[in-house]
């Protein structure tokens, strides 16, 4: 993929995503969850200038920093959703101000590592971003099915007639 193409796949998927997490939706705690950081990683290890071979060391260093704070960003975002059992017995999140402070965390934490490869003069691929995205999504999926598995179940309520 071209890196605009890259770029426009990571801004719709972040739009949809953020979008998506500040209303109230049902958790799919099935195996869909993994798909689309599955569709996400594929294509970013697929680019051959993932790594700028010219600068191998420190690109390898900034890719490798770049997942590590996903890792840590995605479990913070999994933790700041609300998550609540409907009266039918479903499960649902919400995002909370707090997630939408993550998100601007790891904006600031992407700019960052993007101006110290920029001032070492590191080619910085668009798929790095988009595995980068893989990885934060997955894990934030991750963090809000193992939220969901530990709540209590719902309480059987007597209907009288």
């Amino acid at each position: 993929m071209t890196a605009l193409a890259n770029l426009l796949v990571i801004a719709v998927v972040v739009i949809v995503v953020v979008q998506r997490q500040m209303r109230a939706q049902r958790v799919d705690t099935g195996r869909r969850f993994w798909l689309l950081p599955l569709v996400l990683g594929a294509l970013a290890l697929r680019d051959p200038q993932l790594i700028d071979h010219q600068h191998t060391a420190v690109s390898t260093a900034l890719l490798v920093a770049g997942l590590v704070a996903v890792l840590g960003m995605g479990t913070v975002w999994g933790w700041t959703v609300r998550i609540w059992r409907d009266a039918d017995g479903s499960v649902l999140t919400k995002g909370t101000r707090a997630t939408v402070a993550a998100w601007a965390g790891m904006i600031v934490i992407r700019l960052g590592l993007y101006g110290i490869g920029a001032a070492l003069h590191v080619h910085q691929a668009g798929s790095a971003l988009m595995l980068g995205m893989a990885v934060l999504l997955l894990v934030r999926s991750l963090v809000v099915n193992w939220r969901v598995r530990t709540l209590e179940p719902a309480r059987a309520t007597a209907v009288l007639h």
